[in-house]
């Protein structure tokens, strides 16, 4: 049974914060800057560049994928890590096309996150031949399963909204249309249980910068399925992809299965910081994770319903069409969500008015939801967001 105390000591959380944006960016497990200084030091500082053997700098990416891969419900041997989550989307999306050669639509939803969308769209115009990305409201995703769809792109629970896709009732449905599917878990990884083996999801991929709380840069991940392990051409076929990298051959010749997706060099020492992370999910049940995660976002909607009526919901009520984090709608959304920030509340704000709130069972606790609607309400009630420093916009929102 997952000790959510425990969980919580694991964490380094600044005095006088409550955090409720792990959605956008986890916190710091205490452990990692001591592992990261025996990295530097002991590793790179005195096995220089003998750790890609001495310390299994090379394998990390796949034995990382490992750990992740019971997470988000994969076979083992068939998740890696590395690059952006950017990369590992037009990766898994330029193979699964070229798995269905005589078909030219990608399909995705207009909630999806927009780099996702950018990639699409770069890859059906460097493709031509009447390849095409096309877009629909999220509710409108089933309907538009069709015989020309070769790809579905989509995000398993939306990152403004927090609306949570069904998996596996729409990859059987893309399947019985002849269709792919690509799946985002960037919002689902380290949230809530995810099971792309049991949803028979032909791709999927994710950062771990979020739920995971492998740090701000943490390298992405991809997952392709069994099936497809050793048919799956890479779009880009980087050095470390290739069959037997240390031959530098110059012809290209994909390495076995789930290695073909590795593209450049590890990044170790961000790896390393998420390994620490991946400790403390070793010992958590994602199923209780999940339960608590509904009862802390049922509490929250409740309060500010209660006491702050002039928000709008802009999640599901139902909390199992929902993730791990709640929207809400406010005029002057922006200011309010800095005057919050200011009274050690932590959130983020997604254009054109969306308050985002996440909520990680590891870390965030009962009277820290309480405390945080108090200081909202009050907030709310004094007018106290209108303010020159709140209403001016800062880079990151």
């Amino acid at each position: 049974m997952t000790d959510f105390t425990w969980t919580r000591a694991q964490f380094h959380l600044p005095m006088g914060m409550i955090y409720l944006d792990g959605n956008s960016l986890g916190p710091l497990p205490k452990a990692a800057p001591a592992r990261i200084e025996a990295m530097l030091r002991h590793e790179w500082g005195e096995q220089l560049i003998t750790g890609w053997n001495a310390s299994g700098w090379m394998a990390q990416p796949r034995a990382i994928g490992d750990r992740i891969a019971r997470l988000i419900g994969a076979e083992p041997g068939h998740v890696v890590m590395g690059d952006t989550l950017s990369i590992k989307v037009y990766q898994a999306l330029a193979a699964a096309l070229k798995l269905r050669p005589d078909r030219r639509v990608v399909l995705s939803d207009s909630g999806n996150f927009p780099s996702d969308l950018y990639m699409a769209q770069g890859l059906v115009k460097l493709l031509g031949q009447d390849y095409r990305l096309r877009v629909v409201k999220p509710t409108e995703v089933a309907e538009a399963i069709d015989e020309n769809v070769a790809v579905t792109l989509l995000t398993e629970v939306d990152y403004r909204t927090g609306r949570r896709h069904d998996m596996a009732a729409l990859t059987a449905l893309a399947h019985e249309k002849g269709a792919l599917t690509v799946w985002d878990l960037a919002h689902s990884a380290g949230a809530l249980p995810v099971d792309v083996s049991g949803a028979d999801a032909d791709f999927a991929v994710g950062c771990t910068y979020k739920y995971l709380n492998g740090g701000p840069g943490a390298p992405a991940f991809i997952y392709v399925a069994p099936r497809h392990a050793d048919l799956a051409e890479p779009a880009l076929a980087g050095w470390l992809g290739h069959a037997k990298p240390f031959d530098f051959d110059r012809d290209y010749t994909p390495g076995a299965g789930i290695e073909r997706m590795r593209v450049g060099t590890p990044p170790v020492v961000q790896m390393t910081l998420l390994e620490t992370a991946l400790d403390i999910f070793d010992r958590v049940d994602m199923a209780e994770v999940r339960k608590q995660s509904v009862r802390l976002c049922e509490q929250f909607i409740g309060l500010v319903e209660e006491s702050c009526p002039q928000l709008r919901l802009f999640s599901p009520r139902d909390p199992a069409q929902r993730g791990s984090q709640v929207s809400f709608r406010a005029e002057n959304g922006y200011a309010i969500m800095q005057a919050l920030i200011a009274e050690g509340v932590i959130g983020d704000f997604r254009a054109p008015d969306v308050m985002r709130f996440g909520f990680c069972p590891l870390y965030i606790r009962e009277t820290d939801v309480e405390e945080a609607v108090g200081i909202l309400a009050r907030i709310l009630r004094g007018a106290l967001w209108d303010r020159p420093e709140f209403l001016r916009r800062k880079a990151v929102t």
